[in-house]
């Protein structure tokens, strides 16, 4: 039985990406094999898959979803949308010194007005008085991870996004996926790996640390997922041919897991609250590309649990010393599960 202090570790703080790097697959690439830990670059990803592997990749879209604003009285306020309910309704984080009263309005961006609605636990309801989407787009900011330092600018706009995102929902990227540049993907499509798409909007709750020491105490948060049926018969397909389904990210990762509850990976979309820790049986995913994570994260306990707490242990202590760069604008890691659990797909 793990505990919240098995999931900490010493970070320098210089080994925090701050920046992305010019090229997208310029990254290093620390391939976990088992216990052993190889040193290499993200563009050695097409070496390492098969012809008939699936890769499947979170098209969700970050939105500009960061706002500063006041309320009524004068005072300040910093809103982050967290979800998007309707084309005139969100969820969203409220700073303030006192918090807004339902019925209220905030002045957001000093370009439009939004009237608060009832509290939903931490979040507020928020009524946009026009199109949810083209507001956020118009007038927002992107809401770079609280460990970046800078506040984003053009370049974030375009690096903090996928090269295959489409559908509008996200508060922080599938970064595992922000390696991979058209070229590359291209030169995987040619080679015969195939791919698959989900969408799970990221929330900022990714970025939460446990606080529980008792794991089990640990109320995760949600986020919403789609799971098409063109993948569940992708990833049918790639079992039954033998061949590896590969997750670009937790996020996609959790879709497929979040979508394989019953026994049988199954479409639709739902509101997922899976909280992955070591001692889960992976039912569908084989493989994971993934970045380091944060000292006590659900997702530290994720790539634990899929990789082995030993074998992940040893791979960030190399990463450490071998200064891989961490975290969103970091590098990356290929994992094969070493928690498969047998099931018919």
């Amino acid at each position: 039985m793990y505990s919240l202090s098995d999931f900490d570790f010493n970070l320098p703080q210089e080994r925090i990406a701050q920046f992305p790097l010019p090229d997208r697959s310029a990254s290093r690439l620390l391939h976990l094999d088992g216990a052993q830990i190889i040193d290499r670059q993200f563009a050695d990803i097409v070496g390492l898959l098969q012809a008939g592997d699936l890769l499947v990749m979170n098209d969700t879209r970050v939105l500009k979803a960061r706002f500063f604003g006041t309320k009524e009285s004068g005072g300040k306020v910093e809103a982050l949308v967290e979800r998007v309910l309707d084309n005139r309704t969100v969820l969203a984080q409220v700073r303030a010194s006192r918090s807004p009263l339902a019925g209220t309005k905030m002045r957001l961006a000093d370009a439009f007005d939004v009237t608060v609605g009832e509290r939903a636990g931490e979040f507020f309801t928020l009524h946009f008085d026009a199109d949810v989407f083209d507001l956020i787009e118009a007038h927002g900011r992107l809401p770079l991870p609280p460990y970046i330092e800078h506040d984003a600018d053009s370049f974030d706009e375009t690096r903090y996004q996928t090269v295959f995102n489409k559908v509008p929902g996200a508060v922080a990227a599938p970064t595992a996926g922000l390696h991979f540049d058209q070229a590359l993907l291209d030169t995987l499509k040619a080679k015969g790996v195939n791919f698959a798409f989900v969408t799970l909007h990221v929330g900022a709750g990714t970025f939460q640390p446990v606080r529980n020491e008792v794991l089990s105490e640990h109320q995760m948060h949600t986020e919403w997922y789609t799971m098409p049926q063109e993948t569940v018969d992708a990833v049918r397909a790639t079992r039954a041919a033998g061949r590896d389904v590969v997750a670009v990210g937790t996020t996609s990762l959790r879709a497929l897991e979040s979508a394989s509850q019953s026994g049988q990976l199954e479409a639709g979309s739902a509101d997922t609250a899976l909280f992955i820790t070591p001692g889960y049986q992976f039912k569908t995913v084989t493989r994971l590309i993934t970045n380091f994570h944060l000292p006590k994260s659900t997702l530290l306990m994720l790539v634990s649990a899929f990789a082995g707490f030993e074998e992940i242990r040893t791979a960030y202590a190399h990463a450490i010393a071998n200064e891989y760069r961490f975290f969103s604008y970091g590098d990356a890691m290929l994992l094969t599960t070493q928690a498969r659990a047998p099931v018919s797909t």
